[in-house]
């Protein structure tokens, strides 16, 4: 410890270096023709502040992407630092003392969790989806989509640009609101290298509408590529039926089952890809897969992650994400909030976001406050983000911690 103390560079070095650099940006400024008053010690405060840094969601959004999706559980966040403090066996054997694979990390997990011959992770679900129709069509093959799932979702991420950076060829089907089996089977030929479905993650179709389901879909004799999105691995949570179930695209014997890992599974930025074994291999030797490879501060979130899936009960209760979609612990909570800030306990619903259950409204105490607050909060040294609705800013509980709680009171007090 004292040697790492020692290392720390002297206040007056980093001072220098950081007034060296605000005073050259002044200069530059006044010589431009600047006629303001600058604070030159706001701004060298703003330099000496790391960018990313930790903040307090308190929107109600759970998987809130503009603020990093899922936080970890204990265990995940562990993973990481002990891999982080020095080298790990990331790509070695350590039983044959050999070259090993990244990828043997969490594949025995993950066909535990889903009952898929074989699995691989790679660095978002966009990035599997991609590689998944590289593997299995690519140039000169086609792709079948429903006209229904020609979807876009955050990001600009579209199916019809995605299967066109694979080369393939895209072959719609259906109309916008009903795709039957028939649809399918008609647009099969020789050239068709897989039936590509894709989750309205972030809306949803309602009324005269009509979709095949995925047991359907693989009895077509062709691969099947399944992007159900969020990755609940939680079946048993009746919040999270009407998502698609991993488990259940891989019984109905889809090639290959993409999702993402910092969603409804609560874990790091990773993209899954769980199927057969002869599909699996051919993800994992395209040469795209290199490019979109995973780190292994994620591998060992993601492992962590998953280990926990193996007791529901446990995932339950450690997983954030899944925690907060009950109601354990929100009154106390809000009472705690409304002391800390004096503000009123009022009731309003929470979102899942990340693009899932959209329709779903979590319904809860929050703590209203003055919306002049907002920016005062926002501004703190652990910045607290709310939401604005009906002219008040509200504080949600459901997606904050008990740890939290006083950090927004000592927000506001200075």
């Amino acid at each position: 410890m004292n040697e790492r103390l020692r290392e720390l560079p002297s206040v007056d070095r980093l001072a220098t270096s950081v007034a060296r650099v605000v005073v050259g940006e002044r200069r530059e400024e006044l010589l431009a023709g600047a006629a303001d008053e600058a604070d030159l010690v706001a701004r060298a405060a703003d330099r000496l502040r790391p960018s990313l840094r930790r903040v307090v969601n308190a929107t109600g959004v759970i998987v809130h992407t503009n603020l990093g999706r899922a936080p970890l559980a204990p265990a995940a966040r562990a993973a990481v630092a002990r891999v982080a403090a020095g080298y790990a066996n990331l790509e070695y054997d350590l039983v044959a003392g050999e070259r090993g694979s990244r990828h043997a990390h969490v594949e025995a997990l993950l066909c535990e969790l889903t009952g898929a011959e074989a699995a691989l992770a790679v660095n978002n679900c966009a990035a599997a989806v991609l590689l998944a129709v590289a593997a299995l069509a690519g140039p000169g093959r086609e792709v079948v989509v429903s006209r229904g799932q020609l979807i876009e979702i955050g990001g600009a991420f579209r199916v019809p640009e995605v299967v066109g950076q694979s080369g393939s060829a895209l072959v719609e089907v259906g109309t916008t609101n009903r795709t039957r089996l028939h649809d399918y089977a008609r647009a099969l030929t020789d050239a068709t290298g897989a039936v590509l479905r894709a989750h309205p993650s972030n809306f949803r179709t309602l009324g005269f509408v009509e979709e095949v389901e995925i047991e359907a879909l693989c009895g077509l004799g062709v691969p099947v590529i399944d992007d159900v999105g969020s990755g609940v691995l939680a079946d048993d949570i009746a919040a999270l039926a009407s998502e698609p179930s991993v488990r259940r695209s891989v019984r109905a014997g889809a090639a290959l089952v993409c999702f993402s890992g910092d969603k409804l599974l609560g874990g790091p930025q990773a993209g899954c890809l769980v199927g057969t074994r002869d599909a699996v291999e051919a993800a994992r030797r395209h040469p795209l897969a290199r490019a979109v490879r995973v780190d292994k501060l994620s591998l060992a979130a993601l492992e962590a992650t998953l280990a926990l899936y193996r007791d529901p009960e446990w995932a339950r209760r450690e997983i954030p994400v899944l925690a907060m979609l009950g109601s354990e612990g929100l009154e106390g909570r809000a009472a705690a909030l409304a002391e800390a800030t004096g503000g009123e306990v009022v009731r309003a619903t929470a979102k899942v976001g990340g693009g899932a259950l959209p329709l779903l409204e979590l319904e809860g105490p929050v703590v209203a406050l003055d919306p002049a607050l907002e920016p005062v909060l926002r501004g703190a040294e652990v910045p607290v983000i709310g939401r604005i609705s009906g002219g008040r800013l509200l504080l949600d509980p459901r997606t904050m911690t008990d740890e939290e709680v006083p950090w927004v009171g000592r927000a506001l007090h200075r």
